[in-house]
């Protein structure tokens, strides 16, 4: 049973981490900093003080930079392979003191995953947000996934089990909503170009 609060603790916290790299980890950091929250032995360095100022600096410069159009897009596509390795040191951060191996591995697969399908899959929302609106509502959007990633940290910190059973919820939404958006994106791709091909039949019918 502690195993299993350990790893949907972890797996909060990746899937927190993949709407926002660095604001989990820091919200963990200061837990374990007031011993709230006790960490693996080999990675107990996530509870230092040099971490806190590092993440710190890192959460104040990824918030502000998803603000800036352009930026926040390019961000997406260097935070996915970063969330993924974040996310599974996170989930083996809670899982004390396993053997490596299974620590590890539980890690990547629960951690990694949610990490990389939350980061992955509001990246393409964003994009869509952003051909939908012009970039005007991307602030909205970026301000709702910080708050959601603090939210679902200090929930999965309070009740690890329903955190991860929001977790799932979301993640099935989340991939439901953009399959939805890549077969809409497909569609209006074979439309324009179903109406190029009957201007320039058009076109060389007049020619004749």
């Amino acid at each position: 049973m502690e195993i299993l609060i350990s790893l949907s603790l972890g797996i909060t916290l990746s899937a927190a981490s993949g709407l926002r790299v660095f604001i989990p980890p820091l919200i963990m950091c200061m837990a374990a900093l007031f011993g709230d929250l006790p960490l693996a032995s080999n990675l107990q360095w996530i509870g230092t003080y040099p971490t806190l100022i590092v993440l710190s600096t890192a959460v104040v410069v990824e918030v502000l930079a998803y603000y800036i159009p352009g930026v926040n897009n390019l961000l997406d596509l260097i935070e996915i392979p970063t969330a993924i390795a974040v996310g599974s040191v996170l989930t083996a951060a809670t899982l004390g003191d396993l053997n490596p191996v299974l620590q590890w591995t539980l890690a990547i697969l629960a951690g990694g995953s949610a990490a990389g399908i939350v980061e992955t899959t509001t990246s393409v929302t964003r994009v869509a947000a952003t051909t939908m609106t012009g970039g005007l509502g991307n602030p909205v959007l970026s301000t709702a996934e910080a708050v959601l990633s603090v939210v679902l940290t200090l929930l999965g910190l309070a009740i690890p089990l329903l955190a991860a059973g929001i977790v799932l919820l979301v993640i099935i939404w989340l991939i439901r909503k953009t399959k939805a958006i890549l077969v809409e994106r497909r569609l209006r791709r074979q439309g324009n170009r179903t109406i190029e091909s009957k201007y320039r039949s058009q076109a060389r019918y007049r020619l004749r």
